[in-house]
């Protein structure tokens, strides 16, 4: 996995639809020079998106300079829920600018203040302390250390285990990686910490088992006690697919945390604020965590991640030493408000729901005409992923799938690289403002690009 896109301009059919353009050849040779500029000062790893020089993106389009626009599917990898550059975020993130307060480390102010009380309202009861930081991956970070802060505390220094999925994804940070669960993927860290275990993730495709006595067995297969677990944490959808656990495993999970005194930790990072019909993902599940990662779509724009849980596990550290940089930049923070409250005025979860039953309907069809490459297909609001295999077999292919997505950017829709622990899937991610009419133009081009590469 991991192949590059060709940035050589390609002459592809005109394209010139109510919600789609393509009027030149891609990417335009005049983005070139940016592409090589790029090419020439950042690592290898950035050159993984179809080659597309965004000028300008809004609500659920994304342009160039050159008079092409695409129906995006990635909402800059699931971040703009409340659209691209929405009129009020944009003015939220104006005003604050010009307010003069750019940023202020960790001493106090207002917009801190509102978002902290914003994010505990919309919280389940009990979860009732927020700690602001910059990225996903510090989030999942901060969490595994309240986690295992949390365990010495309740059962001495030994009750630090924490425990991982398999084909799971917490960020790219090292200690994000090791409770992640892909160790054979290109760039990821090898988990040398024995008290960080991984599970098999019980999606019911790659693992079949989806009893919750597997994960019982792992643990103690690793050797890991249950009264030396410390936290399990759990991406509420697992990215690869979007696949959900079981509702009765996540029950037994649950009741096992909480017997045990082992924190639960939910992933919502690309889950929440809407994105699967819920606000948040784990709602789907009838169980609370005792701390939640958040991110990516909390502010539809700028830099910005939650830690929210319990106040006996959020206030284990004394003043100062749990702080960052960039807590609750003021900026940022002003983007969130406007996000959030932008989220549920205009009902934006209830649009998920709505449309999440079509975007399942319409990825069920297309594996059912094209049942020999696509093994897998899942959707819950407006989440879906289909998951590529080779031609009648049960082996992820990355290949196949790069060139659907490519055939797609061609065609005037927008998708990031492929996903999943072997690059297999083509994810489905839009702005939660999509309309239905808008959707299932999508389909259709999804549709046709599946056809062709087959």
């Amino acid at each position: 996995m991991g192949k590059e896109f060709s940035i050589v301009p390609k002459n592809v059919p005109r394209v010139e639809t109510k919600f789609r353009r393509v009027v030149t050849p891609l990417p335009h040779p005049d983005s070139i020079p940016t592409l090589e500029k790029l090419r020439k000062f950042e690592p290898i790893s950035m050159r993984g998106q179809p080659p597309i020089v965004w000028d300008r993106a809004e609500d659920v389009f994304v342009y160039d300079k050159y008079g092409n626009r695409w129906l995006d599917w990635s909402s800059g990898v699931l971040v703009t829920n409340a659209g691209h550059g929405m009129p009020e975020i944009r003015k939220a993130i104006i005003d604050q600018v010009n307010s003069g307060l750019l940023h202020n480390y960790v001493f106090p102010s207002e917009e801190r203040a509102e978002l902290a009380e914003l994010l505990v309202s919309v919280a389940p009861k009990g979860l009732d302390k927020v700690f602001l930081l910059t990225t996903g991956s510090e989030a999942t970070e901060c969490a595994i250390k309240l986690a295992r802060a949390y365990g010495i505390k309740r059962g001495g220094n030994k009750k630090i285990g924490i425990i991982g999925a398999e084909r799971g994804f917490h960020g790219r940070t090292l200690g994000a990686q090791q409770a992640g669960g892909i160790p054979g993927q290109k760039g990821w860290i090898v988990n040398e910490d024995p008290a960080i275990v991984q599970v098999p993730f019980p999606d019911g495709y790659w693992t079949t088992d989806t009893s919750f006595d597997l994960f019982l067995k792992t643990i103690h297969a690793k050797g890991l006690e249950d009264k030396n677990v410390a936290g399990v944490i759990i991406e509420s959808y697992q990215g690869v697919g979007p696949d959900f656990a079981p509702v009765p495993y996540i029950k037994e999970l649950a009741a096992w945390c909480q017997k045990n005194e082992v924190a639960l930790i939910f992933d919502e990072v690309q889950a929440g604020f809407g994105r699967t019909g819920k606000f948040w993902a784990f709602e789907h599940y009838g169980v609370t965590p005792d701390i939640i990662c958040c991110g990516k779509g909390i502010s539809s724009s700028l830099p910005l991640s939650a830690v929210i849980g319990r106040t006996e596990i959020m206030d284990q550290f004394g003043p100062g030493s749990m702080t960052s940089t960039h807590t609750g930049n003021p900026v940022c923070v002003a983007a969130a408000i406007a996000s959030v409250k932008k989220i549920k005025n205009d009902k934006l979860t209830e649009n998920a729901a709505r449309l999440g039953p079509i975007l399942e309907t319409g990825l069920r069809a297309l594996q059912k005409k094209h049942p020999e490459i696509i093994g897998h297909v899942t959707a819950t609001g407006l989440v879906g992923g289909v998951q590529i295999v080779k031609r009648g077999k049960k082996e992820p292919d990355h290949d196949t799938a790069h060139a659907i997505i490519e055939k797609c950017f061609h065609k005037g829709l927008l998708f990031f690289s492929p996903v999943g622990a072997w690059g297999q899937t083509v994810k489905i991610a839009p702005p939660l403002t999509i309309t239905e009419e808008m959707l299932r133009d999508g389909l259709a081009v999804l549709a046709e690009a599946i056809d062709e590469v087959a």
